[in-house]
């Protein structure tokens, strides 16, 4: 793991070329992930849709995680911006979900698939909020709104 120091914030890089989450000042929460939510969206693989997808997750550290959608010519096999950024918390400790931000290249306000909305779910608590970007205004949703009634591990315990 790579460690920087940079103006009082401390980044942690997987890779050292590769920053995909690093700790954040509070203030300056839903400005970062915008930032880092457009700087993923710009990495992502999308030579069959065109269309690119961003996403960036505070997590229960006051970490952030990006992600991009990479896509696959055998479709069923590409990846989703969200689940990309929550593999990036799991892998770095990250256990809940307080912050998730998504970009899109789409011309309409753009809220996670179905499959999103349920890894969502499992990092999630009542708090959880998952804000969606476009046309430079944030809107805001609960997991409740966007997967009411929904199935997760408490029926499984």
């Amino acid at each position: 793991m790579n460690l920087v120091e940079k103006r009082g914030i401390i980044r942690y890089c997987l890779q050292p070329k590769l920053e995909t989450c690093f700790m954040i000042n509070n203030k300056e929460t839903e400005a970062n992930l915008i930032k880092h939510a457009q700087e993923a969206m710009e990495k992502a693989y999308a030579p069959y849709s065109n269309f690119s997808v961003g996403a960036a997750i505070l997590d229960d550290h006051n970490t952030i995680h990006a992600g991009c959608n990479v896509e696959n010519a055998a479709y069923p096999l590409g990846v989703c911006a969200e689940g990309s950024a929550i593999s990036n918390m799991v892998l770095s400790g990250g256990t809940i979900i307080k912050k998730i931000l998504l970009v899109s290249t789409g011309e309409k306000l753009v809220t996670p698939c179905g499959g999103c909305r349920q890894k969502i779910k499992e990092f999630s608590n009542d708090d959880t909020q998952i804000i969606v970007f476009h046309n430079q205004k944030t809107t805001t949703f609960s997991i409740e709104e966007l997967l009411p009634e929904s199935f997760s591990g408490k029926f499984l315990l």
